[in-house]
């Protein structure tokens, strides 16, 4: 074991992990946000622009439950830096495309280098930052990602709108490489070891001996039923409130910035509540309880238009609350030495349900059920309940980390 990490080298490693993770949220929207303008240059309809997202988060889905084993067998470094270089190349092939082929060819190499951070990421915070600091450092990691969230649009849509699309798209470009340039120069701060051979005369389980274990799926089952409330809110929360309450895209645009950025704070409140916790599953389950009412009372109507706004910051909080218990729910659930696995397989769940949100819910909306948006909104986070709570039972059996 090595010996506990300074608070200057624990900050180090959370802030160099934390930015490669908003790299990665950053390129979740790459081609969305360029859609104004993707869609009269190659004559595409809506279903066409959907579902190179879809093809982006199937690949990222796949690719992220195999990227674990990866990750436990060569070293979480290592798999980093090739997805920033992954993530780099698919901007470049995505701002030379000249057919639809080339933008789904450039979408699925985008998910293949997405793949790798949440396995990558919390294998490096796992090993590397001190016990004390690791809700923090959680917190810090989850705030990165609602971040990269918050800057794509503005970034490649300012580019777009001054230079054009394959302008912006070599911008965003340069981001991974600069990134992976830093890292690289601070490799020493970045060793992770792969996880160790079994030693003699001790059973060997196999490396798929985890995926017995239920927690393991109960939460790949949280993040899936979460992650389509997410779609949800990220896809047509805006459309809803506009057909809802008669405010304008601008304001139900707000709406929706109110809540990334509440659900950053909410996960600095929570890192603090996740540090001194000790059944996490109970602050996911308050969390969840509170957003889900706010929801409900969203799509019911029943408020004013500018309460909506507010209501909506108070479900990215109540949402950011819970992501750092989250995450140290399933680092309790993880045996030794299969972190890696672990997060790549639980996290597969992240893409699976942003993969299915959308579709979702834009049926409903098609369907005239604005109201609904939110209904299902708040129906999918009191199923995640359900999954956290029985995480959190199974993680506290002392069974656990024998698999």
């Amino acid at each position: 074991m090595m010996n506990t990490p300074s608070l200057r080298e624990d900050a180090r490693v959370i802030g160099l992990v934390s930015l490669a993770h908003g790299v990665s949220h950053f390129y979740h929207l790459i081609l969305a946000a360029l859609f104004p303008w993707l869609k009269p240059a190659f004559d595409l309809s809506y279903a066409q622009l959907g579902l190179l997202m879809t093809m982006f988060f199937v690949v990222s889905g796949i690719g992220q439950a195999l990227s674990g084993f990866v990750v436990d067998r060569v070293g979480a470094r290592r798999v980093l830096f090739c997805g920033l270089a992954l993530l780099g190349t698919a901007a470049l092939v995505l701002a030379g495309a000249q057919t639809y082929a080339m933008l789904a060819a450039g979408s699925m190499l985008a998910g293949l280098g997405n793949a790798v951070f949440h396995p990558a990421d919390y294998t490096l915070l796992n090993q590397r930052v001190s016990r004390a600091r690791i809700a923090h450092a959680f917190s810090l990691h989850g705030i990165s990602g609602n971040l990269g969230w918050a800057a794509a649009p503005a970034f490649l849509a300012g580019i777009a709108a001054l230079a054009g699309w394959r302008v912006a798209l070599l911008s965003a470009a340069a981001i991974p490489f600069v990134t992976l340039a830093l890292l690289f120069a601070q490799r020493a701060h970045l060793h992770a070891d792969p996880a160790p051979v079994q030693a003699a005369g001790v059973p060997r389980h196999g490396s798929f001996a985890f995926m017995r274990l239920p927690a393991v799926w109960m939460s790949f089952g949280f993040f899936f039923l979460t992650a389509i409330a997410l779609g949800g809110i990220q896809s047509f929360s805006s459309a809803s409130l506009v057909a809802l309450y008669g405010i304008s895209l601008a304001q139900a645009t707000t709406a929706y910035t109110a809540y990334m950025l509440a659900s950053a704070g909410g996960m600095v409140l929570g890192g603090f509540l996740a540090a001194r916790a000790r059944r996490h599953d109970r602050t996911i389950a308050l969390s969840f309880i509170c957003a889900a009412l706010m929801a409900l009372l969203v799509g019911a109507a029943v408020v004013p238009g500018w309460m909506a706004l507010v209501l909506m910051g108070g479900i990215g909080l109540a949402a950011g609350v819970a992501g750092p218990s989250r995450d140290l729910l399933i680092r309790a659930a993880a045996p030794d030495n299969a972190t890696g696995r672990v997060f790549g397989i639980v996290y597969s769940g992240l893409d699976s349900g942003l993969a299915l949100g959308p579709l979702l819910f834009g049926t409903l909306m098609d369907g005239g059920h604005p109201a609904w948006v939110f209904g299902c909104i708040a129906l999918f986070q009191v199923l995640a309940i359900g999954t956290a709570l029985t995480v959190g039972g199974s993680s506290r059996s002392p069974q656990l980390k024998q698999a």
